[in-house]
């Protein structure tokens, strides 16, 4: 029996809503606060610790390197930090862009933050520039140009381990597409055939040559391969104003996808739909649990596949990420709601 319990995150500052990444090592949870400026600790037992940061850098994207140091990029300062285990600040890479003709240097908004196949080199995503960057274990910082403008590249994560040719591959938010770059900066993209489908996470198969991403308005996942061939799932709808959060895959290899009532989200205005909308007040959100042999369904078929619905304790959550914590349940963050969910697989 799965369950679903979640813990309040009193974040230390007068700013509220604002409960965004989380990434997981063997000693609990980081979650960024951004615009509480603040990163929370959450042990797997359930302990809370605050980290406040100073000034307003904007905390984001979180990971964990190969050596097992945390680092988080500051999208309001265009920087990405290495933290020790104190939360004290070991390294500072400056990841603005200084160009030629520039009175001063231009902070890209460094939102996602990746590791490479490589374990050391740091890749970003320039929210503000349609830029990619990749911090190198040296330290210097390179930009690559997205082909795409006002692409808005959200998430990127590195492609599947099994594959030799390691590139990293991220979504496009506002440029509808999928695209992958080489370790010297060369981008593909691929079209996703949903139109405005506002692409947001995207994690490797865990075991077959595949990506997999949400579309949080096309309310589909995305398979693609490794050539740029992508097929889609619908998601089931509990009603028209449901949009998605973030995916991630259990160690059995189901894929769990956040799914919640976006209330302020455009319906017609029908009497039944206006009845709807006033109902939507009390809907639930959700975390969907596809079974595994959705990842061996042809041309986007889910017949067959077994679905199952856990409703979250909370309501008006607007979830944003979920992952695999090392205790072996699934956690999650809900923006809204400044809340740090687990689901207890069992």
């Amino acid at each position: 029996m799965n369950t679903i319990t979640e813990y309040k995150l009193n974040w230390p500052s007068a700013s509220k809503m604002s409960t965004h990444e989380l990434v997981c090592d063997a000693s609990g949870i980081y979650v960024t606060g951004q615009n509480m400026n603040c990163l929370a600790k959450v042990t797997y037992d359930g302990h809370i610790t605050f980290h406040q940061f100073q000034g307003n850098p904007g905390p984001h994207g979180l990971l964990i390197d190969a050596k097992g140091r945390l680092w988080v990029s500051f999208e309001f300062e265009g920087r990405v930090v290495c933290l020790d285990k104190d939360f004290n600040i070991v390294q500072s890479v400056d990841v603005r862009m200084y160009t030629q003709g520039a009175k001063t240097p231009i902070n890209p908004a460094p939102h996602g933050i990746g590791l490479d196949a490589d374990g050391e080199t740091i890749w970003f995503t320039g929210k503000r520039t349609s830029t990619l960057g990749k911090i190198n274990p040296n330290g210097t910082v390179e930009h690559f140009e997205l082909p795409q403008l006002a692409a808005m590249p959200i998430f990127l994560s590195a492609g599947p381990y099994n594959v030799p040719d390691k590139k990293m591959w991220g979504t496009q938010l506002l440029g509808n597409k999928i695209y992958n770059a080489t370790k010297d900066g060369v981008v593909t993209e691929f079209p996703i055939p949903t139109a405005n489908s506002r692409p947001i996470a995207i994690i490797p198969d865990p075991s077959e040559p595949f990506m997999w991403f949400t579309e949080e308005a096309g309310n589909k996942i995305g398979r693609i391969d490794m050539d740029g061939n992508i097929t889609e799932f619908s998601v089931p709808m509990v009603q028209k104003n449901v949009i998605l959060g973030s995916l991630s895959f259990d160690n059995e290899g189901n894929i769990w996808v956040q799914c919640y009532v976006k209330h302020d989200a455009p319906m017609s205005m029908d009497h039944h739909d206006m009845a709807t909308m006033q109902q939507s007040v009390a809907e639930n959100d959700y975390v969907v649990k596809f079974d595994k042999s959705i990842r061996q369904s042809p041309n986007g078929d889910i017949a067959g596949v077994p679905i199952f619905w856990y409703k979250t304790p909370s309501q008006r959550t607007m979830m944003h990420r979920i992952r695999m914590g090392m205790d072996g349940n699934l956690w999650f963050t809900e923006m809204d709601t400044d809340t740090l969910g687990k689901i207890t697989l069992g």
